[in-house]
């Protein structure tokens, strides 16, 4: 079984899936019979089922981390397969990571998905991560339909290194209407970077695994991992001050009571 998704316009070519997930067509919204102005949510596309998001994505933390680096929590959002859709075209796609500034993240999750009219513009930067399923189609068709869509920035990356895309990393920025790839440094055989204007960060390939530098503060982006080592490393610090504070404090103690038994001693000594 597979599932077809509309064409785009002006494209009379299709794209097919596996069927993982059965997905339903988007139809163009209709305002919920209560009378309200609301419009109804977008359908539920389900997840994706090959294991790549929460192994390449989720398992570090990656929406976690860019959140708190990006700030603005209530105006940015952070978000792993929200569906991009234009009403007119009944056509959506679904990045496995999702950035967009300047936007209401509840609105979004609310109607289930990111609508192009209802915000006024596209995300700044969504990412793609190569499944054995769909990798020509992310560096392909959906290329082509990210562009058409107006996204300043899409990313590839793919953890075997090459073997599903064309290159570990890769990335495009839109100039003119059309994607032109951005500059990549290959730092050695394991280690790949490239900037993104969009988050002023950069993405690297590192050991087959996805990072981000921060050139500001020369540093990554803590893992989950990562994060929970500094936190049990800085209370190891916290405990280890803590305990000279008290064994010098002790010391002190010691020497005060010595200080005194001695002057004690010193005043029996004269009395005599």
């Amino acid at each position: 079984m597979i599932d077809k998704l509309k064409q785009l316009p002006g494209d009379d070519r299709l794209e097919v899936f596996p069927d993982l997930n059965p997905r339903p067509i988007f139809q163009t919204p209709a305002y919920l019979a209560d009378g309200s102005d609301r419009l109804e949510v977008f359908p539920d596309f389900g997840p994706r089922n090959d294991m790549q998001n929460p192994i390449h994505l989720h398992l570090d933390g990656h929406q976690t981390m860019l959140v708190r680096h990006l700030g603005q929590r209530e105006t940015t959002m952070v978000l792993s397969e929200v569906p991009i859709f234009w009403y007119s075209s009944r056509n959506a796609r679904i990045p496995d990571l999702t950035i967009a500034f300047n936007v209401n993240p509840a609105a979004i999750i609310d109607r289930n998905g990111y609508s192009l009219e209802e915000n006024g513009k596209p995300p700044e930067f969504v990412l793609e991560v190569a499944s054995p399923t769909t990798a020509r189609n992310d560096y392909t068709r959906k290329r082509e339909d990210y562009a058409v869509f107006g996204i300043p920035e899409y990313w590839r990356f793919d953890p075997t290194g090459g073997r599903r895309y064309d290159m570990p990393l890769a990335g495009d920025r839109l100039v003119d209407g059309v994607y032109q790839p951005i500059e990549l440094v290959r730092i050695d055989e394991e280690r790949l970077w490239g900037h993104s204007a969009m988050l002023n960060l950069d993405v690297c390939w590192e050991y087959g695994r996805l990072r981000w530098w921060d050139p500001a503060t020369q540093q990554y982006l803590q893992t989950h991992e990562e994060e929970a080592e500094a936190r049990a490393a800085a209370e190891q610090t916290r405990l280890a001050e803590a305990s000279a504070r008290l064994a010098a404090e002790a010391d002190r103690d010691a020497a005060l009571t010595r200080v005194r038994e001695l002057e004690e001693e010193l005043r029996r000594r004269g009395g005599t």
